[in-house]
C-alpha cells in the first residue's frame, strides 16, 4: 500500500516519538523510509548580515545530522532509507517533497505548542501539512504529559 514514507524531522525530540510509528509503517509495508529536513531560510534572512554565513551553515549541519539520525534507526531496522536537506519555509517544502517525489504517506510530529505559541508562529508545521498534503498524513501527537509548560 505504501511504498515510499516521508519523515520530516528538524532534529528536535519530536522525532523521538514519531519514529517508531514510521519506522514501524515502513517494516509493514516493506517501503522505502525518506528523512527529510529543511532548512529554514527565514532563519538565514533574519540573522545579521555578519551572521548570516554562519547561520546558515550550523542550520545546515544540524539539518544534515537530524536525517542521518532518522536514516541510522532505518538502517537498523533493515530498512531502505533516503535522505535529504531542502531550503525554504519548512511545510512548503515537505509538501513540495511529497509532490516530487511520489511519496505515498508523510509520519510528521507535532511539537505541542500552546496555543498562544501556535497564535505567535502562526500555526504549526504539522497543521499546514496536513491542510497542504495531497496525500494521507499521520501525525504523532505529543502526549498530554509532556511538552507545554
Amino acid at each position: 500500500m505504501y511504498e515510499t514514507i516521508l519523515v520530516p524531522t528538524d532534529g528536535s525530540e519530536t522525532i523521538q516519538r514519531t519514529l517508531p510509528h514510521a519506522l514501524k509503517l515502513a517494516a509493514d509495508n516493506d517501503a522505502t523510509v525518506r528523512a527529510l529536513s529543511v532548512v529554514d531560510i527565514r532563519s538565514v534572512q533574519a540573522a545579521g548580515d555578519d551572521d548570516r554565513e554562519g547561520v546558515d551553515a550550523e542550520l545546515t549541519a544540524d539539518a544534515e545530522a537530524a536525517v542521518e539520525e532518522v536514516a541510522d534507526a532505518a538502517a537498523a531496522e533493515g530498512l531502505d532509507v533516503e535522505t535529504t536537506v531542502r531550503r525554504g519555509t519548512p511545510d512548503k517544502e515537505i509538501v513540495k517533497e511529497s509532490n516530487e517525489e511520489n511519496i505515498d504517506v508523510i509520519v510528521i510530529g507535532t511539537d505541542g505548542k500552546t496555543p498562544r505559541e501556535k497564535l505567535r508562529s502562526l500555526g504549526s508545521v504539522s497543521e499546514r501539512v496536513v491542510d497542504k498534503a495531497e496525500v494521507p498524513v499521520f501525525v504523532i501527537k505529543q502526549a498530554a504529559d509532556e511538552g507545554a509548560e
